[in-house]
């Protein structure tokens, strides 16, 4: 079968799983190449052989002028439209030497961004192939004195690492609360939880930060299981100091409603604090009770449910009134643990982003 050279680039997508505006498809040679870093869609490969096989021009001509034809790939959960780009023919010997210099020189700032990556302490287990593949998914931005990072409010869709400079966390009243530095990672909160941004964050001297959107962060979770860990652990780290005012109100008990705070965050806080006593929580539909011992569950149960499946349910309770009373009896001291507090917390949280989905 005869392939025809092509290059086509995506001019739009709707919950594609993959790919993103702008990325482009190349078939050369009888050869497929896709965005850097980004593993092959087979419905996509398929459609791409179609395209190529087919008798027909990639453009069409009418009255003497071209149109581009739109293609679209949507055999899976998302869809994603693309058209031909012609490129630039290089007649003569100097232009193809330019061209060559271009794409030498874009590989060059990808093996540099890289480097930096890897004085970075949470890609340190990746190899040499895997952080090229994952600055290919960065974007290097310089960000000014004073420039906003991000904005209170703002929708949590991309991830930042600080490369260079300093940043700071800044109040409703300007005020800074918090500095961040090279190697500081934020952002994940909002990706991970699906909420919006909740502080601003400001460059207090030029900065240098790599940013990721929301597609290319879900997919490096998928591939690098080390990551994964590391961004729940942090989400976890940051929940914990975040509620710890609020936790030391559970020395003499404490009642509220899940609208307030999150079943996630009211565990966590349980677990963080090492608290010994019964969490009931309640809703129109729902009755849980899970028992905890130092901060440790040792029973869990969910409108019939129990143990790790009741405790996976209860994080993704948003309505209900809970009440956490301190003390269990002798025989309730005896009972095992159900797990690892910290592996269950994170499982838990991966459904509900998974199913957020």
């Amino acid at each position: 079968m005869r392939f025809r050279n092509g290059v086509f680039v995506i001019t739009e997508e709707n919950n594609c799983p993959l790919y993103n505006v702008r990325e482009e498809l190349k078939v050369g040679e009888g050869i497929l190449t896709l965005p850097a870093g980004k593993p092959a869609c087979l419905t996509l490969t398929s459609d791409l052989i179609e395209i190529a096989s087919a008798d027909t021009n990639y453009e069409k001509y009418a009255q003497g002028s071209t149109k581009k034809t739109k293609f679209e790939c949507g055999g899976c959960t998302g869809l994603i439209r693309f058209e031909y780009k012609k490129e630039k023919g290089f007649a003569t010997l100097q232009m193809k030497l330019l061209a060559a210099a271009e794409r030498r020189e874009k590989i060059r700032t990808v093996a540099s961004f890289a480097g930096l990556l890897r004085a970075i302490e949470i890609f340190s287990p990746l190899s040499d192939n895997d952080l090229l593949d994952l600055a290919a998914l960065l974007e290097l931005i310089d960000y000014p004195w004073q420039f906003p990072i991000t904005q209170k409010g703002d929708p949590g869709d991309r991830l930042f690492i600080l490369l260079s400079g300093r940043a700071e966390v800044i109040d409703d009243h300007g005020v800074a609360l918090a500095e961040l530095h090279r190697g500081e990672v934020f952002g994940e909160m909002s990706l991970l939880s699906g909420e919006r941004v909740t502080t601003t964050i400001m460059a207090a001297i030029p900065c240098q930060i790599a940013v990721m959107n929301y597609k290319n962060f879900r997919h490096i979770l998928t591939r690098f299981p080390t990551l994964q860990v590391f961004f729940y652990k942090l989400l976890v780290s940051r929940i914990t100091k975040m509620n710890r005012q609020r936790a030391e109100e559970l020395a003499s008990g404490m009642v509220g409603q899940l609208s307030d705070i999150s079943a996630v965050e009211l565990c966590q806080m349980i677990n963080a604090n090492q608290k010994t006593g019964r969490l009931k929580v309640e809703s129109e539909e729902r009755r849980a009770l899970m028992v905890f011992n130092e901060g440790e569950l040792v029973h869990a149960e969910l409108n019939g449910t129990v143990g790790k499946e009741a405790f996976y349910r209860l994080l993704g309770m948003e309505n209900g009134r809970f009440k956490f009373t301190q003390g269990l009896a002798i025989k309730e001291k005896r009972l095992d643990v159900i797990g690892g507090f910290m592996g269950m917390l994170m499982e838990g949280m991966k459904r509900l982003d998974d199913k957020s989905k």
